[in-house]
């Protein structure tokens, strides 16, 4: 496990609001150099702490109002890792997880609408090695902000 300090949590605090917030202007509000934000920042890519930046995206603006969670069940378990290759070939899955409990793999789409997202879901069902699933649908995403965890977890630490 990475090792941080006060001045690396400061230094991501302000980076998980904007990732795109210049050096300079991080180094003026914590009262430190621009040189001693890229060393610490560049320290902290390299122990894995840090991994590039991200882009949000509002999906709605590009037409893909709509979101539903997909249990996926195997017919055999030892054909998870098979089946998760052929729904990283489906670029409309933006998440799986290998779950425990009543499905083997959990999936999250996004699609523009509901003849969108069954033509998705018919293809999730045609994996050999899918004995079915079972889809819910998102009516609202009402939180989605990983940044109050990461405040959470830099205090801690």
């Amino acid at each position: 496990m990475a090792k941080i300090d006060d001045i690396d949590k400061q230094i991501l605090d302000v980076l998980i609001e904007n990732t795109r917030t210049p050096f300079t202007d991080i180094a003026k509000r914590l009262s430190i150099s621009a040189g001693t934000v890229h060393v610490r920042v560049k320290k902290m890519e390299e122990s894995g702490i840090i991994h590039g930046s991200s882009l949000t995206v509002d999906y709605h603006q590009l037409g893909y109002t709509f979101i539903a969670y997909i249990g996926v069940f195997l017919e055999k378990t030892s054909a998870t890792q098979f089946v998760l290759s052929r729904i990283k070939e489906i670029p409309f899955v933006t998440v799986a997880h290998i779950t425990t409990g009543k499905f083997n793999i959990f999936c999250k789409i996004r699609a523009r609408d509901t003849t969108h997202a069954k033509r998705i879901i018919f293809m999730l069902d045609d994996i050999d090695g899918v004995s079915r699933t079972e889809t819910m649908i998102s009516l609202e995403e009402s939180i989605n902000d990983k940044k109050r965890l990461l405040h959470k977890v830099f205090q801690d630490l």
